[in-house]
């Protein structure tokens, strides 16, 4: 039955990939209409998410950012299936980083690294990475697609310049085994994520209100010594989008307990406040905020 669904699904998908760009972004404002003003996709979500986090907005401004947001992230979904068959040189042209002389740095210093994203602008194209002849070879920390067609499809579509998907589960592994090969790898990983309250280990503010976090990245660059970075993905036009890697340490079993969580979360802040439309408002982050913070958990101030 997953096979059927794929195969019925796919050649539409493929389609709309080969589309030339301004026909692209013509099916994206009609898949927005759909979404925003028929089905309505979580609309309830994202304003209470939206006024939480906002309380000092007005209900016009809220409407303002709400309605950006959807344009943006039928976008984003686009720009997933445009994956499929975009060329080298039009993600090259895309998705641009604006300090790999940075990078080149910590490759002369035979450094790899974490870099810890949120759910912020975009970063399917972030495999553009690949393009700029490091020694780098690009992992991205991924939950695994329940149908194996299309989890075969995401690893095929991140692999087409390079890159590899890799689960949580197999990140240890793989970096103890670069590592012992002299391979330097950069393990991108989104950080922003709500952990089950079961999970919930570590509580920061978030956006002004305490709530769990994952602190799997900020462990593994201790454990393993590894650089770690910010990526600063900017919208900076339709289909058009500029990285910066942010420094947040290039000696992580040193830095002081929790550091490189909270310089990641005050990274990501910053970002949301300057441009909130252009984060993640579907998905439940503050969910837990009312729960009892247990007893064995620490809080970072």
């Amino acid at each position: 039955m997953q096979g059927l669904v794929f195969w019925l699904v796919y050649p539409i998908l493929w389609l709309i990939s080969i589309l030339p760009f301004r026909i692209f972004y013509m099916v994206s404002d009609m898949v927005f209409v759909l979404v925003y003003y028929i089905i309505g996709y979580r609309k309830k979500t994202v304003r209470e998410n939206l006024e939480l986090v906002f309380p000092e907005k007005s209900d016009s401004e809220i409407k303002k950012i709400q309605k950006k947001f959807y344009s943006h992230m039928c976008d984003m979904f686009l720009e997933m299936i445009k994956s499929i068959s975009i060329t080298e040189k039009e993600i090259e042209k895309r998705f641009t980083f604006t300090n790999i002389e940075y990078l080149r740095k910590l490759e002369s210093l035979d450094k790899s690294l974490v870099v810890m994203l949120g759910h912020y602008a975009s970063y399917e194209w972030i495999n553009a990475l690949q393009l700029y002849g490091l020694k780098y070879r690009t992992y991205g920390i991924y939950k695994k697609i329940k149908n194996k067609q299309f989890d075969n499809l995401a690893k095929k579509i991140r692999g087409r310049f390079g890159g590899t998907l890799i689960t949580t589960y197999q990140t240890t592994e793989i970096i103890r085994h670069n590592q012992e090969k002299g391979v330097l790898g950069n393990y991108a990983m989104i950080a922003d994520q709500s952990p089950k309250l079961r999970r919930a280990k570590i509580w920061i503010d978030f956006m002004g209100i305490k709530v769990p976090v994952f602190d799997g990245s900020d462990r593994l660059a201790r454990n393993m010594d590894m650089a770690v970075v910010y990526l600063h993905v900017e919208k900076v036009g339709r289909g058009y989008y500029q990285a910066t890697l942010k420094p947040i340490t290039e000696d992580a079993p040193n830095e002081p307990q929790h550091a490189i969580t909270k310089k990641f979360v005050g990274y990501l802040e910053e970002q949301i406040r300057k441009k909130p439309e252009y984060y993640l408002w579907t998905h439940k982050r503050w969910k837990h905020r009312n729960e009892p913070i247990p007893k064995n958990a620490e809080i970072i101030e």
